[in-house]
């Protein structure tokens, strides 16, 4: 079990996934960049970081719901959790993450919302075995099986964070095409300091993996 103290973000996983160089430039030196895309995210999230709640029948929607996962280290809060009544009375928990772009197939997102309902089963004493990402480029949900596969890439996840959080180093920049896209391209320099051709970006590199 983790102290309050010690908890993490739970964004900090999706962008440790994404890039452990961007997770250790946003939560371990605290940079942080706006860009069109991360501007348009951010508008997406207004309406559910307003909180509240509502209920259309059978299912009731909790906005900005925060939440917390002791035995992981993680805390937050989840965009929309749907509770869904069942035929016993119960109502089950179903995490709804939004995010501005289309779907991946990479599992970033996926790591996030599982986080999610680790956080939820832990709080709530029940099993969550299902969740969903609503992409706001699409206008849908892909529902995502909270299985036995993604829930250990999410710890992993998890671990590799926290290790991160510890020893407070940032690991060195390597080109990729996605860099591109990042709001912090323009201070992490990946192809400036990191590019393939680089030698001594290389070399750095090995020195800081050396033990």
């Amino acid at each position: 079990m983790h102290a309050e103290a010690d908890l993490i973000p739970l964004s900090a996983l999706r962008h440790y996934s994404v890039c452990p160089r961007q997770c250790a430039l946003i939560h371990v030196e605290q940079i942080w960049e706006e860009s069109r895309l991360t501007a348009e995210g951010r508008l997406l999230h207004e309406r559910v970081d307003e909180g509240g709640s509502e209920k259309r029948r059978d299912v009731r929607r909790v906005f900005a719901l925060p939440i917390r996962c002791l035995r992981l280290g993680l805390t937050g809060k989840a965009d929309v959790v749907e509770f869904h009544r069942q035929a016993n009375g119960a109502w089950q928990p179903y995490p709804v993450e939004h995010k501005r772009g289309r779907r991946k197939e990479e599992d970033w997102d996926r790591v996030q919302l599982c986080a999610q309902a680790l956080c939820l089963e832990e709080m709530l004493g029940v099993s969550v075995p299902e969740g969903a990402l609503f992409y706001g480029k699409e206008q849908r949900r892909e529902v995502v099986a909270i299985g036995d596969e993604l829930r250990r890439e999410t710890e992993e996840v998890a671990a590799a964070v926290h290790r991160m959080l510890v020893d407070g180093r940032t690991p060195p920049p390597e080109y990729a095409p996605k860099c591109d896209s990042c709001s912090l391209v323009e201070v992490c320099l990946p192809r400036k300091v990191g590019g393939r051709s680089n030698r001594v970006a290389r070399y750095l590199a090995k020195v800081l993996e050396a033990p």
